[in-house]
């Protein structure tokens, strides 16, 4: 039975992604922040699921007297025109070939850089599978500890810690192929903390892990990967060059800004909710773990704002960002979104009148066309009715909710800046 207000509750919902991908625009969070025309060439670069919005928005700012072009990879389906920079669409999560050609064409351009050139560098979530030069290892060695990886539960920082030591690219090698040419780079976070040594692996910045950290992550999770242990073995045994580390002289040229973040977001839909009289309440831009557990904390704070009115009154809405991570043990179908938004309707209180919203900024949870999911009060009790305890042991979220309408499909919106969760409580 629909509860009153369902449809206008799940519109409030849809408004609340809307305005935090608006917020989030590349585009428009890029400009303030764009610097001065060098004395020689701009050279663009970079990579990510905004990093062709970034680049189209670059291209529009500067002038034809600008001696400007670039290259920047994005996943496929996320493309646009940019003008004087090209677009290279590749794999995503896991690297493929195209990545590997459009990452050498970014290397080929910042070697090519003088003392009076200028890279600007484009980076937002998804660079790290995107910008791919494997180093030392073939690339379907490199595929397949990247897909062990994020079926480990492991989480982005010790994700990228491997990559890092894996590539030729990445925590700050791009960078050192650049030199002597100054660099900024700018940066859509979608990584909790919005520390740029971790957004795609940092290309451009210092690195402070180790090759032996990245080994300590395999063995932490119970990664086999023999090509890739190989590789970070000798490393740990000084017989490869580990990455620029804090205070490395060859990066003093190079300055990052972090130009849009989950703050942001969070900031554009807590407005939107405002408008249409809920009082918003974000909890926190920054909440990581397990989905199925963050989604126990998240009903088990509505519940008491339901019945003690703590620590907030209703009708309110509770807002929060981050990254949660699945530890995949079925052979099911689903993102962190879903599985997320699946977990919390099994936990909230039988007939609550509560409305949930888990969505990907990128559009995308996980490998699924849909960006997560929506779901009122109907649609909580059929999940219990539909077996939703079950699916949520095989990590199948997405089947069950493709079959109780509870799906939210948005298509690619070309920027990341990770989850947005919601609830409404009537």
């Amino acid at each position: 039975m629909r509860q009153p207000h369902d449809e206008r509750n799940k519109r409030d919902l849809r408004a609340a992604f809307d305005a935090a991908v608006a917020a989030a625009d590349p585009g428009s969070a890029l400009t303030p922040h764009l610097p001065a025309p060098p004395a020689g060439r701009l050279l663009v670069v970079g990579a990510g699921k905004a990093a062709a919005a970034m680049a189209r928005a670059v291209d529009a700012h500067y002038g034809p007297e600008v001696a400007l072009t670039g290259v920047v990879a994005t996943r496929y389906g996320h493309a646009v025109d940019a003008g004087r920079i090209a677009v290279r669409e590749a794999g995503h999560p896991v690297p493929d070939a195209a990545g590997v050609e459009a990452t050498r064409e970014i290397v080929e351009l910042v070697l090519n850089a003088g003392e009076d050139d200028l890279v600007l560098c484009l980076v937002s979530g998804g660079g790290s599978a995107l910008l791919c030069a494997p180093d030392g290892l073939s690339l379907d060695d490199l595929a397949a500890v990247t897909e062990a990886l994020l079926r480990s539960g492991a989480d982005i920082q010790e994700i990228n810690c491997v990559r890092k030591h894996l590539s030729g690219v990445k925590g700050g090698r791009l960078a050192l192929a650049a030199a002597p040419a100054r660099i900024v780079t700018l940066v859509v976070s979608d990584v909790v903390g919005d520390d740029p040594a971790a957004i795609a692996s940092g290309p451009t910045v210092a690195d402070p892990t180790s090759y032996q950290d990245a080994l300590t992550v395999l063995d932490r999770y119970g990664i086999a990967a023999s090509a890739a242990r190989a590789q970070l073995a000798a490393g740990a045994r000084g017989e490869r060059q580990d990455t620029p580390k804090p205070g490395d002289p060859r990066l003093a040229a190079a300055r990052t800004v972090v130009v849009a973040s989950a703050q942001t977001a969070l900031d554009g839909a807590a407005g939107a909710l405002s408008a249409r009289g809920w009082q918003a309440h974000v909890l926190s831009d920054a909440i990581a773990g397990e989905a199925r557990v963050v989604a126990g904390v998240h009903a088990a704070l509505a519940r008491q704002v339901l019945v003690r009115s703590q620590p907030f009154r209703r009708p309110c809405a509770l807002l929060s960002g981050g990254e949660t991570t699945v530890t995949v043990r079925g052979a099911g179908r689903g993102g962190r979104n879903g599985e997320f938004a699946l977990a919390c309707a099994l936990a909230l209180p039988e007939g609550a009148p509560i409305w949930l919203l888990a969505a990907d900024t990128d559009g995308i949870d996980g490998t699924g066309e849909n960006a997560g999911a929506i779901l009122g009060p109907s649609e909580t009790a059929a999940c219990r009715g539909a077996g939703g305890a079950a699916a949520l042991a095989r990590n199948d979220s997405y089947t069950l909710l493709e079959s109780v309408g509870g799906l939210l499909v948005t298509g690619p919106t070309r920027t990341n800046v990770n989850d947005l969760r919601v609830l409404l409580i009537a």
